[in-house]
């Protein structure tokens, strides 16, 4: 993904991006989600998942 004239980021993988943050925040009770980014933009995504003991 190039640059434009502007000097912003093409935006063609925004919209797979926020999918998988948008399915990982539906599934996800506790824990986190992390963007990697590289030159403006997102090259990874990882999610940690927590899971909560009743003691």
């Amino acid at each position: 993904m190039d640059r434009d004239e502007t000097g912003s980021a093409t935006r063609a993988a925004i919209p797979e991006a926020l999918a998988v943050v948008d399915e990982a925040l539906a599934r996800l009770r506790y824990g986190t989600i992390q963007l990697t980014v590289h030159d403006g933009r997102v090259m990874q995504i990882d999610v940690t998942e927590r899971k909560r003991l009743s003691v």
